[in-house]
């Protein structure tokens, strides 16, 4: 998996490790709801008419946890960075549910068949439109099918290249027979459309217009006032800014210190060192890369676990999203549907 430290927000999520790649909603947080210091936030409870497949949920956040926590970050990652390069084969644009006006990249000859399989490329889409109720996603407007074979990148969120109040979507094609990592990356891929949308934190043109401009992205990161993502200033009620205000600024500048680590090995063995220093307070290993990688990895479980008591701040990160009774709404949508479209 290449580590790709520009001040953009994608995220691609690792099927092998539940990890993504930081290149980087839609609905505000409610107004006068008001986030606790590392308290157990009100409980809200989720609507009874919610639908449920235990069996279906159980195993999507078991295949989703840490599983052995010997196995360490930079293995992990640094094994990914030497995998295949990321082929984009087609990008649809984004109507509401439909696509159309498909786009062709020019392929090698053994990526033509996953090129020009549109039925395929249909019902992937389709699934994403299933789980995630269209009034969620308005600023959602292109879906990109890529590979870079199997067990790397499963899939991908990114401004558009031509508009940063625009997103787009990509998968990638080989990785997605497994319904129970599909399901939770999907979810985790929405989440940052949700937490980093421009109604949450409106995009910054500077560092739009100038990506690998380091001194435009210091001076508007130094002139943000709230948590700045990589995109812009996030709104002082924004999710992410909530999220950042009650779980990072005690560990932020410790985090920070390693992200700007420019030797890759000296990097990953760092990020393994913080993330057993700060264990009880990450739900997965991929968490610990970034801020806006952490409200997406909680955002996963929130929709998927049941609720949990709060008894360390990993669970918090969970319980953090109850505060907001349009995300409990949301999570019932969610759930309803996965249970009614997951294959049987």
């Amino acid at each position: 998996m290449p580590r790709l430290k520009i001040f953009l927000a994608l995220s691609t999520l690792l099927l092998s490790s539940l990890a993504c790649v930081t290149l980087f909603g839609e609905k505000p947080a409610s107004a006068g709801v008001s986030v606790t210091d590392f308290g157990k936030p009100p409980s809200v409870a989720v609507p009874s008419e919610t639908a449920s497949c235990p069996i279906i949920t159980e195993q999507i956040v078991s295949v989703n946890s840490p599983v052995d926590l010997s196995n360490d970050i930079s293995k992990d990652f640094s094994e990914s960075a030497d995998d295949e390069e990321t082929s984009y084969l087609v990008t649809y644009l984004v109507s509401g549910n439909e696509l159309h006006d498909p786009y062709y990249e020019d392929v090698p000859a053994d990526l033509k068949d996953e090129q020009n399989d549109s039925n395929a490329h249909q019902q992937i889409w389709n699934y994403f439109t299933a789980l995630i109720p269209l009034e969620y996603r308005p600023t959602l407007a292109e879906f990109s099918i890529m590979t870079d074979g199997t067990d790397n990148i499963l899939a991908a969120v990114a401004q558009t290249y031509d508009d940063p109040n625009r997103w787009g979507l990509e998968v990638d094609i080989a990785d997605t027979s497994d319904y129970y990592y599909l399901s939770f990356t999907l979810v985790h891929e929405f989440a940052h459309l949700l937490s980093l949308g421009p109604d949450q934190v409106p995009p910054s043109i500077p560092i739009f217009n100038n990506p690998e401009d380091n001194d435009i992205y210091v001076q508007e990161s130094s002139a943000c006032t709230t948590f700045f993502p990589g995109e812009g200033c996030s709104n002082p009620d924004s999710y992410m800014n909530a999220f950042y205000q009650e779980f990072w600024t005690d560990i932020y500048d410790e985090w920070n210190e390693i992200n700007l680590e420019e030797d890759e090995d000296l990097y990953y063995e760092k990020l393994d060192d913080f993330y057993y220093k700060y264990e009880d307070q990450f739900l997965t290993d991929y968490s610990v890369t970034h801020p806006a990688e952490d409200i997406a990895e909680a955002f996963g479980f929130f929709v998927f676990a049941d609720q949990p008591d709060g008894d360390t701040i990993a669970e918090q990160k969970i319980l953090f999203f109850y505060q907001y009774p349009e995300l409990v709404q949301l999570r019932s949508a969610i759930l309803s549907n996965l249970c009614v479209n997951f294959p049987q």
